[in-house]
């Protein structure tokens, strides 16, 4: 039988940070690792933790397999282990060399994309990398530390969790980002001109959120091509992905069966083509490497037959969030009826407001109708608990009730409701380019009962990490 759990969703740079920096992988990250065991927690979900560009967004990486150098400790080369470090240079990742050479010729071309670099470098004349890498040595030879240092304190960072009882969660982005490694070593795998500019460009069409639909750029990947060599590549990153995970989300999931092919001169993602993608035969050969194939399918959004036959076939649970369950519509996947029990259940996700930032956004009428729903369920915990009723009312606490009283197997909470945060302190507003990201925590915002009341809750909905 499965075991519920529940989890807490903190991206690493959200930790606090003494010295005004994004968070990092410090003693922070083992403190709140004791508090999550404190709580009961036993699943921490995280964003990608590539490399973003100048933008910070995760979802958009200058490398698939590479981690975000700004989660290094400011001490980081202090004992640094040079004999590691050798072993470490013997049998290298795959994409290591390809990732140092590409970010040192993107800082000598002052971050200008791949494709305007000189000729020989961007069609990778091996001459001309090979004078390279002697010219920038020292260079290099940073790059690749920064990446074993990175690679050691999340191995440390991921026994520790193992041992607590608490799961890692990651996520992996769909597609990848053109100006990246990934895409200048590898322009065979994606769709690319005689010039290495994408032929077609991602997105998703017109809805009813998006009268033009949204167009995201990136390289549409050549799967006949993948197919070709087994989808070595896949197969790499999703390798790569599960020696950091234990589980991990793949998002835009729908991307699998089909994607929204939009023609690079295009300026909206109005004019696309639904194109099939060869999901089943990848999703096949991955089951083959992991047999328990430990992912989770981002299914949020319109979803079609197909999709949902893709998903179940490989057994993957899904998605549902419970801001998106108050619409009155029927058969609503996110409403507290409509729960299922192999999904993960969310009150919202990185995405979306606050929960707290969402009520407060929602008419007086809409508010009570919520209200209605949720507080006899508020009620009974707590007259069947200990819980402070400061746990139980008002917003975002009725919701996170519901969320750990559901059928669904997993539940995950964003920080920020647990803190009871309004909007201004969510992650992420989608199609807005600036401020996005940086958000961060304070111990000071953590009350000292907190973790015991969410204990509380947790073993009165079956959840606790014991």
């Amino acid at each position: 039988m499965n075991k519920r759990q529940a989890g807490v969703l903190l991206h690493p740079t959200s930790l606090p940070n003494e010295n005004g920096l994004p968070g990092q992988l410090n003693d922070q990250a083992w403190l709140f690792l004791d508090w999550m065991q404190t709580a009961g927690l036993s699943i921490w979900q995280m964003l990608p933790l590539t490399q973003p560009h100048d933008d910070l967004s995760p979802y958009q990486s200058v490398s698939a397999f590479a981690l975000n150098p700004a989660l290094l400790p400011e001490n980081w080369s202090a004992n640094f282990d040079e004999v590691g470090f050798a072993d470490y240079l013997s049998q290298p990742p795959h994409w290591l060399e390809d990732y140092a050479l590409f970010m040192a010729i993107r800082e000598s071309q002052q971050h200008a994309s791949w494709v305007s670099w000189p000729h020989s470098l961007k069609y990778r004349e091996t001459e001309a990398l090979t004078e390279f890498a002697k010219t920038y040595h020292v260079q290099l030879t940073e790059l690749k530390k920064q990446q074993f240092v990175l690679k050691m304190l999340w191995k440390k960072l991921k026994q520790d969790a193992n041992q607590r009882g608490i799961k890692l969660f990651g996520d992996m982005p769909i597609f990848v980002a053109f100006d990246s490694a990934d895409v200048w070593a590898n322009p065979e795998q994606f769709k690319l001109d005689e010039h290495l500019n994408p032929t077609v460009v991602t997105g998703v069409p017109p809805d009813y959120f998006s009268e033009t639909g949204q167009r995201w750029g990136n390289p549409h990947y050549n799967w006949p091509v993948m197919q070709t060599d087994g989808f070595s590549w896949w197969r790499k990153r999703v390798a790569d992905a599960l020696e950091q995970f234990d589980l991990v989300r793949i998002d835009h999931f729908r991307g699998l069966e089909a994607s929204w092919e939009i023609d690079s001169k295009e300026e909206t993602a109005i004019n696309g083509n639904w194109v099939k993608t060869p999901g089943d035969e990848l999703l096949n050969a991955l089951k083959t490497d992991f047999p328990d194939l430990p992912l989770v399918a981002e299914d949020l959004g319109i979803i079609t037959d197909e999709v949902v036959a893709l998903k179940e076939k490989y057994d993957l649970p899904g998605m549902s969030v419970l801001q998106f369950g108050f619409n009155g519509l029927p058969d609503n996947p996110h409403s507290l009826n409509e729960q299922v029990e192999h999904s993960i259940a969310y009150t919202g996700t990185h995405d979306n407001d606050t929960s707290l930032g969402w009520f407060q956004s929602e008419n007086p009428g809409t508010q009570d109708w919520v209200l209605q729903q949720l507080m006899p369920l508020v009620e009974h915990k707590l007259a069947e608990t200990s819980l402070d009723e400061e746990y139980a009312n008002p917003m975002p606490w009725p919701l996170i009730i519901a969320a750990f009283d559901s059928v669904a197997q997993r539940v995950i909470v964003p920080m920020q409701d647990f803190l009871k945060l309004n909007g201004e302190h969510r992650m992420n507003v989608p199609g807005v380019c600036e401020g996005n990201w940086q958000w961060q925590f304070d111990w000071t915002q953590v009350p000292q009962d907190l973790a015991q009341n969410i204990h509380i809750l947790l073993e009165a909905s079956g959840r606790l990490n014991k």
